[in-house]
């Protein structure tokens, strides 16, 4: 086998990882490149969609992941005046293997996915302090240049998947930008073992608070709750991670006697952004390298497990003889639509919902969610796309 009779990826997270395992279990050889020199802790997604466990499941990472998390079979919308609708899971478990969400740090999952690696494909390769600089493609082989401890080195491979995140090296490389808008404001996320089921009746594990003044999400996550927010455009970044503001936020959210005890502190930008296309000629962009939107409905890193699983899965059928090279257009065909339709859509509306303050549109919204959450049929339709499992089977008939 000549060096370059392989697939390069760039990206050592959820998505290069889970398409190096899909593609390993076909036989197809697999570099895979991490510019850290460990893997990925990325605090930032902690939300397993049905969709997502059942394709997991082939490696057996969905019982890991149960293992190690918290499972969540139901969701609910509320406000601060004891509102609330709540979405029961088991409505889908026609539709799926795992009616419920999995609660877990999405860089636990790339332990086990590398885990698996190890034990099941032992030749493939996952090369950390790698970072892809430059891509260089031809008519039968791609290129990337990566800086390591050594200095520079050239990797060549038939096809290389980019999935190095929202700063991806490989888009910037072939010139791509991602196309779309950030909103003006931060998103906070705080950590704690306070236990907010306590204070608030009923409290579902993945529970969104509607307020026109200050929205939140509490999200439990093993024995802590995350809280997430917007801020203030106008602050900065130190008073929004200062002690004092943070302690300020968590009031408003649940008043109690004495400081919050925090865990861990995010402060991130949010963005609405697709890649204008998802390949150029032989790469391919999958996971945040392609699309980035903010994290109201945990679709981002399922999102990217879905390009992964995609992408790879073509990839192994064009390799080993079993379709020709157009299959490979059909990528773009079927998961670009999906993040403009159906990520960025709900992801957008699920923002503006939280956040309306007219009280009249906030009635119609109440109402609204009220009529979905009664009816069985309706309530199982906003599951299957709350899950995912809706955006699925709308690729499966695209392209």
């Amino acid at each position: 086998m000549s060096n370059k009779e392989r697939i390069i990826i760039a990206g050592a997270g959820p998505v290069g990882l889970s398409a190096a395992c899909v593609l390993a279990q076909r036989g197809v050889p697999v570099i895979v490149l991490e510019a850290e020199p460990t893997l990925p802790e990325n605090l930032r997604a902690s939300t397993f969609h049905p969709s997502t466990l059942d394709m997991l499941s082939r490696f057996g990472v969905s019982e890991r992941l149960i293992e190690m998390g918290l499972k969540a079979p139901s969701l609910q919308y509320r406000d601060r005046n004891g509102w609330h609708v709540q979405f029961d899971f088991s409505l889908i478990q026609d539709q799926t293997k795992y009616p419920y969400r999995v609660q877990c740090e999405q860089y636990k999952l790339n332990g086990v996915l590398l885990d698996w690696l190890k034990a099941n494909s032992p030749e493939t390769e996952v090369r950390f302090s790698a970072k892809v600089m430059s891509v260089k493609q031809s008519d039968e082989e791609v290129t990337v240049t990566v800086e390591t401890a050594n200095g520079t080195e050239e990797i060549s491979g038939r096809y290389l998947i980019g999935a190095d995140g929202a700063r991806s090296q490989v888009r910037e490389s072939l010139g791509m930008t991602l196309e779309g808008f950030t909103w003006p404001e931060r998103f906070l996320v705080l950590t704690t073992p306070f236990d907010f089921s306590k204070h608030f009746e009923d409290l579902a594990s993945v529970s969104y608070f509607a307020d026109p003044e200050q929205w939140f999400f509490l999200l439990r996550v093993g024995t802590h709750w995350r809280v997430m927010l917007q801020t203030d455009p106008a602050e900065s970044e130190e008073t929004l991670l200062s002690e004092a503001y943070i302690q300020e936020k968590l009031q408003r959210v649940c008043p109690r006697d004495g400081n919050y005890e925090v865990a861990h502190r995010t402060l991130y930008n949010v963005h609405q952004r697709i890649a204008p296309t998802y390949r150029n000629h032989r790469t391919f962009l999958a996971g945040d390298a392609a699309h980035i939107n903010n994290p109201l409905g945990g679709m981002g890193m399922n999102g990217g497990v879905h390009d992964a699983f995609n992408i790879a899965e073509k990839l192994a059928r064009v390799w080993l003889k079993e379709a020709d090279e157009s299959e490979l257009d059909r990528y773009e065909r079927q998961r670009r639509p999906i993040a403009v339709e159906y990520v960025d859509k709900i992801t957008i509306q699920n923002k503006k919902d939280l956040e309306i303050k007219d009280p009249e549109e906030r009635a119609r919204y109440r109402a609204k969610m009220e009529d979905i959450a009664s009816d069985p049929e309706k309530a199982r339709q906003f599951l299957l796309r709350a899950s995912m499992i809706a955006s699925l089977q709308r690729a499966a008939t695209l392209g």
